[in-house]
């Protein structure tokens, strides 16, 4: 059997540096950098590949030390349980301020774990800190590297000696194969306004505490990205800041104009979008406005309607009113199923990861070219298209020309674009025809050029 990936885990107080060496050994931006003390509040997790080993290196948010986060706390448990499953840990400190109580305290309680520890002084670009960065030999830890995490200076020998110490528990990285249709990697990102159950969904997907929960608004910052099989299918389930108003998300200041660039680039780089909606408050315009985000972005959509078990006692006609009022504020995502669940009861939640599996299927799915073309034939027989100047038009063949999102291109004798309510009726024919749920569908009208004599 293939032997476990190993985990290496960043500790430290608030503000050392952890993030942003996060990002220089990941080789991606994906934990939020910012001079705030207590910034990082969920545990990241990427793999990182490093002279043919690999292992997954994760980012925890401040141990201790000064912070003004009101959920620290529940960011030091959180920590705590990263540490307490972790192959390797380095403590990273910051040579610029130097040794203080508060890492003599974290470098006690990792020696009580009985893991081993690889100290890291950050901030040694200047000759000041290089000085400073003695003081740290008498936390009793051998070596001791000194690095600049922003500047990359001690990086590759810290990643040396992480190979070294996890020794036979590294997983060789595999060569690059073509996936097959079972083992592609499904990504979810679970999107959605501030407060409406997010990371409850994602925890109770994973059926692990792997992001913070809180009812406070905007608890997560980051975008937290975790596997998940699921019937031998493989996903990655990324949860994200909650999405508010851009005049309100600017008043919010540095962190949150980050997270809400980082939950966009998600909903980019996703398969499927799951947009969360809180069912006891109802559907918002800023619902419709993020689902727009992920239509724009020709991305698979499941509409989530949360919190089931707050309405569920209301009489048998509230969920055919629900549904309605969902559908008239998100007209053009119609196409997307519904599904109403509680991530704190756990109530439908089977149905969650079944509907996002058909989802991303019917978004990769493909249309025969002779099957295409007897479907075009019968629909125009008894609906001829028409164009904006109200020309005769005949589509002379359709072709399908690429998936996620399916896209279709309609060859005419004169129109380069169909009137807009009958590429409305093209799509809506596509899906009843051929299914397509939950994906949106692109059209094309081109003109069939002549052929030259």
């Amino acid at each position: 059997m293939p032997r476990k990936t190993p985990s290496v885990v960043l500790v430290g107080r608030p503000n050392v540096g952890k993030s942003t060496l996060f990002n220089r050994m990941t080789g991606r931006r994906r934990a939020i950098v910012a001079p705030i003390a207590g910034t990082t509040r969920d545990a990241l997790a990427r793999p990182v590949v490093w002279r043919g080993e690999s292992f997954e290196l994760f980012d925890t948010g401040g141990l201790f030390g000064a912070s003004e986060d009101p959920l620290h706390e529940l960011v030091v448990r959180q920590g705590q349980r990263a540490i307490v499953s972790a192959d390797l840990l380095v403590l990273l400190v910051d040579g610029r301020e130097g040794l203080v109580p508060g890492d003599e305290r974290i470098a006690r309680e990792l020696r009580e774990t009985g893991r081993p520890v690889i100290l890291a002084v950050n901030k040694t670009d200047d000759k000041r800190s290089q000085r400073s960065a003695l003081e740290f030999f008498q936390l009793g830890f051998d070596p001791v590297f000194e690095i600049s995490a922003e500047h990359g200076t001690g990086v590759a020998e810290l990643l040396d000696e992480i190979v070294k110490r996890l020794g036979t528990r590294l997983a060789p990285s595999p060569e690059p194969l073509a996936p097959t249709a079972s083992d592609a990697e499904t990504r979810i990102a679970i999107v959605g306004r501030p407060n409406v159950g997010k990371s409850s969904l994602v925890n109770r997907l994973l059926r692990a505490e792997r992001v913070l929960v809180s009812d406070m608004p905007g608890t997560t910052r980051d975008a937290i990205d975790a596997p998940l099989t699921w019937h031998r299918r493989h996903f990655r389930i990324i949860d994200t800041a909650g999405m508010r108003r851009p005049g309100r998300v600017r008043s919010g200041g540095k962190v949150e104009l980050v997270s809400v660039a980082l939950a966009k680039e998600s909903i980019a780089d996703a398969d499927v979008v799951a947009l969360v909606i809180d069912a006891n408050a109802g559907p918002a315009d800023l619902d419709a406005a993020i689902g727009g985000d992920a239509d724009r972005a020709g991305r698979g959509i499941v509409i989530v309607a949360n919190k089931w078990d707050l309405v569920k006692s209301q009489d048998h006609t509230f969920v055919k009113t629900f549904d309605e009022n969902v559908r008239r504020g998100m007209r053009f995502l119609d196409y997307a199923p519904i599904l109403h669940i509680s991530a704190l009861t756990g109530e439908r939640m089977g149905k969650v990861l079944e509907t996002i599996d058909k989802v991303a299927a019917a978004r990769r799915q493909r249309v025969p070219t002779p099957a295409l073309n007897t479907f075009v034939e019968a629909i125009t027989a008894a609906n001829p298209p028409v164009s904006p100047g109200r020309r005769h038009v005949r589509i002379l063949y359709a072709a399908q020309i690429g998936v996620a999102p399916p896209s279709f291109v309609f060859f005419t004798n004169v129109a380069t674009t169909f009137h807009f309510s009958y590429d409305r009726f093209l799509v809506n024919q596509l899906r009843q025809k051929f299914g397509f749920v939950g994906s949106p569908i692109r059209v094309q009208v081109r003109r069939r050029e002549k052929k030259g004599r």
